[in-house]
C-alpha cells in the first residue's frame, strides 16, 4: 500500500471520531443546542483527508517514476516544478485533480472514478465539485441563525466520508494500473 493512501485512512479517522462525538454530545441537555460545528468539522477534516492524500499521491509516483533522474538537472527540474505547482495547488476538485495527475503522470484519474454506486464518471466529478463547495461553506460561513437548517446533516456527512474512501480507492488503483 502506498504511504499516501495510508495517511489517508488515518487522517479519515478524524472525521469518522468527530461524528462519533457529535452523537455523544448532541444529547447532552446543558448544551442547549445542537453541536452542529463538529458535523461541519468532520466535512472540513473529510476534505483534509483528500487534498492531502492528492498532494501525497502525486508526490510519491513522480518520486517513483523520476527516481533514475534524482540528482541530474530534469530531475531536480521535475522536483522543482512539482514543489512549486503543490504550494498554489488547493481545494482538488476534478478540474485541478484532473490537471495535476495529467500534467506530471499522463494520467486523467478521473477516468477511472467509477465504483458501486457512483457509476458514471461525470455524477462523480460533479459530487466531488459540489462537496468542495460545500467545504468550503462550512469554512467561510458559520452558521448564526441557529432557526434555519444545518449545512449538513450526519448521514450527509457519513456519505461524504465513504464517498471520499471510495474516490481514494478508485485513483489509488488507476495509478497502479498506469
Amino acid at each position: 500500500m502506498c504511504q499516501a493512501k495510508s495517511v489517508f485512512d488515518v487522517s479519515i479517522q478524524d472525521a469518522e471520531r468527530i461524528l462519533e462525538a457529535y452523537e455523544h454530545m448532541k444529547n447532552i441537555p446543558e448544551l442547549g443546542r445542537d453541536p452542529e460545528e463538529l458535523k461541519r468539522a468532520a466535512l472540513i477534516m473529510t476534505l483534509t483527508a483528500w487534498e492531502t492524500y492528492v498532494e501525497d499521491k502525486i508526490s510519491e509516483e513522480v518520486e517513483r517514476q523520476t527516481k533514475v533522474l534524482q540528482g541530474c538537472q530534469i530531475g531536480n527540474f521535475i522536483n522543482k516544478t512539482l514543489e512549486n505547482d503543490l504550494k498554489y495547488f488547493h481545494t482538488p476538485n476534478s478540474k485541478k485533480t484532473k490537471d495535476i495527475f495529467e500534467r506530471f503522470l499522463g494520467v486523467d484519474v478521473t477516468e477511472y472514478w467509477s465504483w458501486p454506486g457512483y457509476e458514471d464518471k461525470e455524477r462523480t466529478r460533479a459530487k466531488l465539485n459540489d462537496w468542495i463547495k460545500k467545504r468550503g461553506d462550512a469554512v467561510h460561513r458559520s452558521v448564526t441563525d441557529k432557526q434555519t437548517s444545518h449545512l449538513i446533516s450526519k448521514p450527509e456527512a457519513e456519505k461524504c466520508i465513504r464517498f471520499f474512501k471510495g474516490l481514494v480507492e478508485v485513483t489509488d488503483r488507476a495509478l497502479s494500473i498506469g
